[in-house]
């Protein structure tokens, strides 16, 4: 293997600051090849080393115990040396680090590249990036700025005088970052680019463009075919920094508009504890997310960042695991179609409290059948649950529920003495339900005997939670209590949640709201699309989001009926795949018919990678994705078509007009919306 790869050699035409990263990258190189890792003595070796020397000791004459003391203490000193520049995994030859900070101390520069591994030996300094005493540096500080930090127990003071991304690739560095302007290599030329393209979202194929106006569906050149992006560690803004290095006991709300990084910010949390606490197990963390989709891209995005094992999982699947461990005897169907007066009764907070005072009253063995009676007597108990709900919930809709409850339970009990017989089906609410019974009867879940104990939990889109399942979360953490919340209630769209407000939520789970953090810029999608979101809620207390990009502005399409619709986004698609094959369009439908009469025109249209998403089985990759609006919830597209968006569809309610602003903000780049009927009136009169 050659130090240097052929694309990687000097040019006298290239910019300054490229000459001096090739020169670093094959520095770096050539040091890596000449000195592999592996060479010298373990860990496993030293600490053999320590254990003989020990022994040594105990058995030593008075006067030979001065020099293996000696001995001990040097071993020692390398033993923690090695474990200081220990690693989560080994540098990668082809790709050893992904920025590069140069600090002034002294009047002497240093020196220090952030990757994924660390290497302090043979003169290099690369350190993984979750090393928060020296990457606090560069993520902290810009060019120019002046620090102070503590580190290795004294306070260093200096100067950024260089601070630089770089996306390197097969040992080629394809893109390097400045303050003042990107280079971007293309064959053997290297060429400039705006700064407005670096970014922290995820999204596959992102087409990273500028925009501009006009009835047209891309902006033409492709600013990103080849993905040449840093990686996106080095893209962490200060104040996300500072929220995933932040201390590792106790909960930390991340409270954030769409596109702001809070699930970015939670999964490197999870790498920075992993890598910064020597106790801390991936086995024993718990990330709990909204959709399959997202369970799908977060089950593949923590691997990337060296943390195998972690449990990716939806609340459903999770919870009804701990059901059927704690509890067996119950029946294992659910059922598809309850009433939504029986689920916002049972995942109201009035419930969930009588539920803890009945079992705080009632004397009762801890037994899985004391659970469930517990469970039926609370949801059946009429008086009890009229007084609580009060009149907001109505009378109408009480009854309705309790009669529902009263025979489900009925079934239950059947079910549990052995008749096979009948019909009975658990609603989705009750696993948490009776889980939280079984908290408040028997103590602690975990199967067969063994407590659950997760060192960190993660819960994305906490608002579309009911307060009842997050508490029965809390509940299985260790004594550390380290959890990372995150949500936004722009994003609310789970109507029995009963989520209110931030205030109300975190007091209810018994959080203290100093735990609170916002994330006040919105990386995703432009301005443009930004503010439509914003202006479709209607009054909100919530600030508008900061920007950092603009973009086309967004347009509403109208047409006579659905055939001339595909006709003529068939044509605009195709357009667009020609001039930028990466991209990845989603179109977005307020229903399955509708879906898949939009699958079926534009596959007859001939165009490439049409996929009619069903279950959340997204592809993450170029084409254009069809489903409906309820399915997208924490995902994002280059270029996202509303279809439909008609009053019918999407009547002016509260909870339509966030389905619609989690809709418009999955966009990065432009956001179109069609409708053949009558608009609704939930859009802003300037797109009418």
């Amino acid at each position: 293997m050659s130090s240097s790869s052929p694309r990687s050699e000097m040019s006298s035409t290239a910019p300054t600051v490229v000459q001096e990263e090739i020169r670093h990258l094959q520095r770096t190189r050539s040091i890596l090849e000449e000195n592999p890792e592996g060479v010298g003595r373990s860990e496993e070796e030293l600490v053999r080393e320590l254990i003989q020397l020990r022994d040594d000791y105990r058995e030593a004459k008075t006067e030979d115990r001065g020099s293996i003391q000696e001995q001990l203490n040097q071993l020692m000193a390398l033993l923690d040396q090695h474990r200081a520049a220990r690693s989560t995994a080994s540098i990668d030859i082809e790709n050893p680090y992904f920025a590069h900070l140069e600090v002034e101390e002294d009047g002497k520069r240093r020196h220090v590249f952030l990757g994924r591994a660390t290497r302090l030996n043979h003169g290099l300094r690369i350190v993984d990036w979750r090393n928060a005493p020296i990457s606090r540096l560069f993520y902290q500080y810009d060019e120019g700025d002046e620090y102070a930090e503590e580190m290795a127990g004294r306070v260093r003071e200096g100067l950024v005088t260089a601070r630089r991304t770089l996306h390197i690739s097969r040992g080629d560095i394809l893109r390097i970052g400045t303050p003042e302007q990107d280079w971007v290599r293309e064959q053997d030329d290297w060429r400039r680019v705006s700064r407005d393209m670096m970014r922290l979202a995820g999204g596959e194929g992102a087409a990273l463009r500028a925009g501009g106006p006009g009835a047209r569906l891309g902006a033409g050149q492709v600013h990103r075919s080849d993905k040449h992006l840093p990686d996106i560690a080095a893209l962490i803004d200060p104040e996300q920094f500072s929220l995933i290095t932040a201390k590792n006991s106790g909960v930390v709300v991340l409270r954030g508009s769409a596109g702001s990084g809070k699930t970015t910010v939670a999964l490197h949390r999870i790498a920075y504890l992993a890598y910064e606490n020597r106790r801390f197990k991936p086995s024993r963390v718990l990330v709990i997310v909204w959709g399959r989709a997202m369970r799908d891209y977060v089950a593949h995005v923590l691997p990337a960042l060296g943390v195998e094992g972690v449990t990716v999982s939806t609340w459903t699947a999770w919870a009804r695991k701990r059901v059927t461990e704690q509890m067996p005897e119950l029946p294992k169907v659910i059922a598809d179609d309850t009433p939504a007066a029986v689920s916002r009764l049972k995942l109201h907070t009035a419930t969930a409290d009588l539920l803890e005072r009945h079992i705080r009253r009632t004397k009762g063995p801890k037994t899985a059948a004391q659970v469930v009676d517990d469970w039926s007597h609370v949801i059946t108990d009429r008086r009890a649950l009229s007084r609580a709900l009060g009149s907001q919930f109505g009378s109408r809709n009480l009854e309705r529920a309790i009669e529902w409850n009263t025979q489900l339970t009925s079934d239950v009990a059947a079910w549990m003495d052995g008749d096979r017989t009948v019909d009975v089906r658990l609603d989705p609410e009750d696993d948490a339900l009776l889980l939280r019974a079984w908290q408040l009867r028997c103590g602690r879940l975990g199967p067969r005997g063994r407590n659950l104990a997760y060192q960190h939990i993660v819960l994305d889109e906490v608002q579309d939670f009911s307060p009842v399942e997050v508490q029965v979360l809390l509940e299985t953490t260790d004594k550390h209590k380290s959890v990372t919340l995150a949500g936004d209630t722009r994003q609310h769209i789970s109507k029995d949640a009963g989520f209110s407000s931030w205030q109300d939520f975190l007091q209810r789970i018994g959080v203290e709201s100093t735990a609170l953090s916002t994330l006040e810029i919105s990386y995703r999608s432009t301005h443009a699309i930004t503010r439509f979101a914003i202006d479709v809620l209607g009054e909100t207390d919530e600030p508008m989001p900061h920007t950092r990009r603009e973009g086309p502005p967004v347009e509403l399409f109208r047409f006579g009926d659905h055939g001339a619709c595909v006709a003529f986004l068939a044509e605009e698609l195709r357009q667009l795949q020609r001039e930028e094959p990466n991209a990845n369009v989603a179109l977005l439908t307020p229903s399955a018919n509708l879906s898949a009469l939009y699958a079926d025109g534009l596959r007859h249209a001939d165009l490439r990678d049409v996929r009619r998403v069903v279950n959340q089985k997204f592809a993450f990759a170029p084409g254009i994705d069809i489903v409906e609006v309820t399915e997208v919830k924490g995902l994002e597209f280059d270029y996202v078509v509303l279809i439909e968006a008609s009053a019918q569809h999407w009547p002016d309610t509260e909870h339509h007009r966030r389905l619609l602003h989690v809709a418009s903000t999955r966009a990065i780049h432009q956001l179109w919306l069609t409708c053949v009927a009558t608009p609704t009136s939930i859009l802003p009169d300037v797109i009418r």
